[in-house]
């Protein structure tokens, strides 16, 4: 074969087509750094706007001792194993509640567990062995009333331990002319009514804490 002799013009052309690579292959190879490799993982979609925040269990309030249901109280009834026939339920003024199939159900004046008795016995007529939990989701039922010379006179919720400098407290404090010795606690119990005196000057700067008392379901206190 014989060899070739490059002239001038072989040498131009050869140039130009050289240089008109030289940015092809740069093209290739910026592709291929960006492109995602087999191993990568994708991206987690985002959450859409507005979606909850998961809420951790165990929120349900502290039940006193002494709890009993009352208009207002927002419970849920849970069957295990018969989920239709389970409800979130508020208390109503007339003391029912309405469930799935066993229609109106007395809860106000029972406890929690007098109040899964009696469903469970209510749904015993439809259900084999029926299981049943009632859980107290939010107490409304309990309240203290405090009126007078106070900033906030109302009704204030007794979820836990609350005593008279409490609610004072609760309600804004005493007002200038506030008769802070004679304060009075008035409570029914037994079909009677009780009262309890109490000087806030004596339990604030003398330490008397017999007359801050605990205060009860339905007790009022009043500021003269």
């Amino acid at each position: 074969m014989r060899s070739r002799t490059w002239t001038l013009a072989d040498r131009v052309c050869l140039a130009v087509l050289l240089s008109s690579m030289i940015p092809i292959a740069a093209l290739a190879q910026a592709a291929q750094a960006h492109a995602p490799t087999a191993s990568a993982a994708a991206p987690a979609p985002p959450s859409p706007a507005g979606a909850p925040t998961p809420v951790a269990s165990g929120a349900t309030p502290t039940v006193p001792a002494d709890y009993v249901i009352g208009a207002d109280d927002s419970l849920s009834i849970v069957f295990w194993r018969d989920k239709d026939m389970s409800a979130d339920v508020t208390v109503r003024p007339d003391g029912k509640v309405s469930l799935p199939l066993l229609n109106e159900v007395q809860a106000s004046g029972l406890t929690p567990e007098q109040l899964r008795a009696r469903v469970i016995e209510a749904a015993s007529q439809f259900l084999e062995d029926p299981n049943a939990t009632v859980v107290v989701r939010e107490i409304r039922s309990r309240k203290v009333f405090i009126t007078g010379n106070v900033a906030k006179p109302a009704a204030y919720p007794l979820v836990g331990d609350l005593n008279v400098l409490q609610l004072i407290a609760q309600a804004g404090g005493l007002q200038e002319y506030a008769d802070a010795k004679n304060i009075v606690v008035l409570r029914t119990e037994g079909g009677k009514q009780h009262f309890f005196k109490v000087n806030f000057n004596d339990v604030i700067k003398k330490g008397n804490v017999a007359q801050n008392i605990a205060l009860k379901p339905g007790d009022t206190v009043v500021v003269p």
